[in-house]
């Protein structure tokens, strides 16, 4: 088979897919007599990627394959074409999502603990319903914790082709940075969220503390709180004194609580 008609048949059945391909699955492409060999796909896959060069799209290989998608820097204009709001995700979410991807597998109580706060229930259902989170068993611990990891989708979404190209420690630099080559916004408040579901995701990351009484300090209040204990110890005074033997020793003490 020619070159050239080997990567038509490979860049024609990615788009036709629409989802990452793997090298198997092209393979199952030929009859078995007449299957490429795995280093002729690797090489029509390179001439595909090189022809995308002075494209819209690249070709683009992620943990499930390789697949066609548009350019980063063609975004602004394309995501024009969908009316729905991009995603919207927390500071919180996100910060349980790396943690599960340096630390995996991991418990919801070791996350916790590393954060300093608790997880929100919401957090870990949306991680599991985007397919970006899975269980994968459960700690031999007392209440047997799930044990948390990523999954492929998760790989496929933030275009890496495993866990091995993650940034290292070093290399992360502060969240306002990556949020701005990301293209991420994270809400501010929760009331900021018009999504119902992640604005009861920052509601419940919110630590309320408890707000000691406070005696009140209006001068007025305080007037007329003084002025009912004097009237009170004057009349105490009095009637002590009209009972009284004429000694002054015999009169009563006013407490200073009076």
């Amino acid at each position: 088979m020619e070159e050239q008609q080997l990567v038509n048949i490979i860049e024609a059945a990615l788009l036709a897919a629409g989802r990452p391909l793997a090298l198997e699955e092209l393979e199952s492409l030929f009859p078995e007599d007449g299957c490429p060999e795995r280093t002729e796909l690797r090489a029509a896959l390179d001439t595909l990627a090189q022809t995308c060069a002075e494209r819209g799209v690249e070709l683009r290989e992620v943990s499930s394959g390789f697949r066609f998608q548009v350019k980063s820097d063609y975004a602004p204009w394309v995501s024009k074409l969908w009316e729905e709001r991009p995603a919207r995700y927390s500071r919180a979410l996100l910060e349980t999502l790396a943690l599960i991807a340096y630390r995996q597998p991991i418990t919801r109580a070791e996350i916790e603990e590393v954060r300093g706060v608790s997880v929100s229930s919401n957090i870990v259902k949306t991680l599991l319903e985007r397919g970006w989170v899975r269980i994968v068993g459960h700690r031999d611990v007392p209440g047997r914790p799930a044990l948390l990891a990523t999954t492929r989708e998760f790989l496929d979404y933030f275009n890496l082709k495993g866990l091995n190209d993650l940034p290292t420690l070093a290399e992360i630099r502060d969240l306002d940075s990556i949020n701005a080559e990301l293209d991420l916004v994270f809400p501010d408040a929760a009331e900021n969220v018009q999504d119902p579901e992640l604005a009861a995701i920052g509601d419940s990351e919110v630590v309320h503390e408890a707000t000691p009484s406070v005696e009140p300090t209006d001068p007025a209040a305080q007037d007329t709180v003084s002025g009912t204990d004097v009237a009170a110890a004057q009349g105490d005074v009095a009637q002590a004194t009209e009972s009284s033997d004429g000694e002054a020793g015999n009169a009563p003490r006013l407490s200073a609580e009076s």
